[in-house]
């Protein structure tokens, strides 16, 4: 990631957050603004252009935000982006500014991978008995690998909680090795 995405996303957060702007309602324009940028290749192609000065390409956003209707702070991030020519990174300025909001609320992201498919119920039982071992809420994201054989590998940050039976047999050759 680039060093100024960092930037850029920090001082929207300091923004949202000084001017207590409802966050929830923020997170849910620049997701519609993503997902036009992603779903126009026209678009893109022209907010990432050389050929057209920043003045036109603000104008373009501003016609855009007519029917967006976006938070005067979301479109004046968007606006500085485009000025500074660094509108191509708007996705990861987005994410960022998230990670930097679920950790200003106490939000730990969770990666979990499973052997098998687990239904809503499980997903929100061991996201429940994720939360605990954090000892914080978690944002829960959840991946298959068949390759643990069965269990749980957790990660929390740079803490890996190794679960699986993959990861069990790996320690129970390492420790009959070393005896």
């Amino acid at each position: 990631m680039p060093a100024f995405v960092a930037r850029y996303s920090q001082a929207f957060a300091d923004v949202v957050r000084d001017l207590k702007l409802d966050s929830a309602a923020l997170d849910l324009q620049f997701a519609d603004f993503l997902a036009t940028w992603e779903g126009s290749l026209e678009l893109r192609s022209l907010f990432e252009s050389p050929t057209f000065p920043a003045t036109q390409k603000v104008a373009v956003l501003d016609r855009l935000n007519v029917q967006m209707g976006l938070q005067k702070e979301l479109r004046n991030l968007l606006a500085v982006l485009i000025n500074n020519n660094r509108i191509a990174h708007v996705a990861q300025v987005a994410a960022e500014w998230r990670r930097i909001l679920q950790e200003q609320q106490g939000i730990r992201p969770a990666e979990i991978v499973t052997a098998r498919e687990l239904s809503k119920e499980e997903r929100d039982a061991l996201a429940a008995d994720v939360a605990k071992l954090a000892g914080a809420k978690i944002d829960a994201s959840f991946k298959l690998d068949k390759g643990i054989l069965g269990g749980t590998v957790v990660r929390i940050g740079s803490t890996v909680y190794d679960g699986s039976v993959k990861g069990r047999l790996e320690r129970l050759k390492e420790s009959l090795m070393a005896g």
